[in-house]
């Protein structure tokens, strides 16, 4: 029974991977989805959808590779209502100790137009699919996208044929941030009411936050009876995003008394991961985003600093260590050591190798010298902008810029380009547009610039630059993303980071391939 006991423990489905790199522009690479998929196990998500296996050769690699390195979570993979997408799901995830297939169909009456479905004809498919996953796999989900906009009777239909067929999880999706926190309560209550075979399944609900509610409305479905909540890593996703992993853990952590339900998840490591999904997606966190943002644990108010002083429980319901954010945050600079360095990155939730820690240590004196102190948010940064030149085409080799009132600014870029280095100086309406140029007059490509976004690690006018920069080129998108005290030579390498994401997606294809991947759009 799924809604027998007010102390049901409620699943946290992770979709970081899947349905948060279809954010434009947050593509990951592969070694960056393994990364983040390990942190989720560790830190105890109880599934995750690591990825849509046949959408391209590298998110089956990917997937494939999560499965067979999980340790403790389920491993989902996404497929479409059809045997081919099912068995290329089957083939990536059953490798993995406990796998899971989730497979799909647009149930609202805009969905189903879509591959011209009678309702009795979907109602087959459905049938056919859910049996076929089930066949290979004991852990099937299922989800009728849309849910929220589709008919109560056709719902109420397809989620018994889904259920009898085999599925083990029903998904109930507000794929387009439609519904309401009361209508999502409603919505789950009445179909473990109504559907025969509910009580033998979980029922899951995912959320996305177009009108902002996505949050509030997992936690109402929960209250109406789903044990299961699909969420991202800072409310990743596509459009406005969707529930934020972060937001219901500790929702339930910290409103336990009202929210009777707990998670497995070990949220002291939030912190660590928000940051990496952070930088490997190229999408900053908002200051004032909740329980990860810069600003979710400070405090300029005098008032609110006076009552923080005498008792810290009168402005925080949390306390900055619950998501893993370091109590203290000690300040290094050019005196420092490898080893207090590398204690402060295990203290921050970086274990990192021998060779990884030289090239970090190295930068960080480098950034010591130019900068009188060094804060935690600083080295976080630093690791973030750890590239392996041996994989990158492009380096920059050095940059000297000119500008000022007067003129035209002027940038003489000097790079290696395939061993090769080369020079050129470009003018532009600015330093970075300069900068830019020169990038393009020494490796000519059609990619067009869709994102440059800047951000200040610290305070101070001494503090880096990160910069975000993302590239489009014909239907490929690649993010880019540095940091440096030089917000023009953070610029530049975010640009050339971008390019080399460019060329490795080209290479993997071969040559004349179509890198576009298989077209998943507002899945789930």
């Amino acid at each position: 029974m799924t809604h027998a006991s007010e102390q049901d423990r409620v699943l946290i489905f992770d979709t970081t991977l899947r349905d948060g790199e279809q954010s434009p522009g947050a593509t990951m690479t592969h070694t960056e989805k393994l990364e983040i998929a390990g942190l989720l196990d560790e830190m105890g998500v109880d599934i995750i959808e690591a990825g849509f296996p046949i959408a391209s050769e590298g998110d089956f690699k990917a997937v494939s590779e999560i499965a067979a390195n999980s340790k403790n979570s389920v491993i989902c993979g996404l497929a479409r209502a059809s045997f081919t997408d099912i068995d290329r799901c089957w083939e990536a995830v059953k490798s993995a100790g406990k796998p899971r297939i989730h497979t799909f169909i647009g149930t609202s009456p805009l969905h189903r137009a879509i591959p011209n479905l009678s309702m009795d004809e979907m109602a087959q498919k459905i049938h056919e699919t859910v049996s076929h996953a089930r066949n290979l796999c004991d852990n099937v989900q299922w989800s009728p996208m849309d849910a929220t906009r589709t008919e109560w009777d056709y719902l109420c239909r397809t989620v018994e044929i889904a259920i009898k067929a085999g599925a083990t999880t029903i998904n109930v999706p507000d794929t387009v941030g439609y519904t309401a926190p009361e209508e999502s309560a409603s919505l789950i209550r009445r179909l473990i009411e109504t559907v025969p075979g509910a009580d033998e399944v979980i029922f899951a609900t995912h959320c996305h936050n177009d009108l902002g509610m996505a949050t509030a409305n997992a936690l109402a479905a929960v209250a109406g009876g789903a044990r299961q909540i699909e969420c991202t890593v800072n409310g990743l996703g596509e459009r406005a995003g969707n529930t934020a992993l972060e937001e219901v853990v500790m929702a339930l952590k910290v409103r336990h008394d009202i929210l009777p339900w707990t998670t497995g998840v070990d949220s002291s490591k939030i912190m660590h991961i928000s940051r990496r999904v952070s930088t490997v997606s190229g999408f900053p966190v908002q200051f004032n985003k909740a329980i990860v943002g810069k600003n979710a644990f400070a405090h300029e108010s005098g008032i609110h600093q006076d009552g923080m002083l005498k008792n810290a429980e009168t402005f925080e319901i949390m306390r900055p260590e619950d998501v893993g954010l370091a109590a203290s945050n000690l300040v290094m600079g050019k005196h420092s050591g490898r080893a207090a360095l590398r204690d402060k990155l295990k203290h921050l939730g970086y274990e990192i190798g021998d060779n990884q820690l030289k090239d970090v240590f190295v930068r960080f004196k480098a950034l010591a010298d130019r900068k009188k102190e060094v804060y935690d948010d600083d080295i976080v940064a630093l690791v973030g902008d750890t590239v392996d030149p041996a994989n990158d085409r492009l380096q920059i080799v050095s940059l000297k810029v000119l500008c000022g009132t007067d003129g035209p600014a002027e940038a003489t870029l000097e790079m290696e380009i395939d061993g090769k280095e080369a020079i050129a100086t470009e003018h532009g309406d600015g330093p970075v547009d300069a900068t830019f140029k020169a990038v393009r007059a020494l490796y000519p490509n059609e990619a067009r610039l869709q994102l440059y976004q800047v951000n200040a690690v610290t305070e101070g006018t001494d503090a880096q630059a990160t910069v975000s920069v993302r590239l489009e080129e014909d239907g490929v998108i690649a993010t880019g993303q540095s940091a440096d005290t030089d917000t023009v030579v953070s610029s530049a390498k975010a640009y050339v980071n971008a390019l080399n994401r460019l060329l490795v997606r080209r290479e993997k294809a071969g040559p004349g391939a179509d890198t576009r991947e298989v077209s998943y759009k507002d899945v789930g």
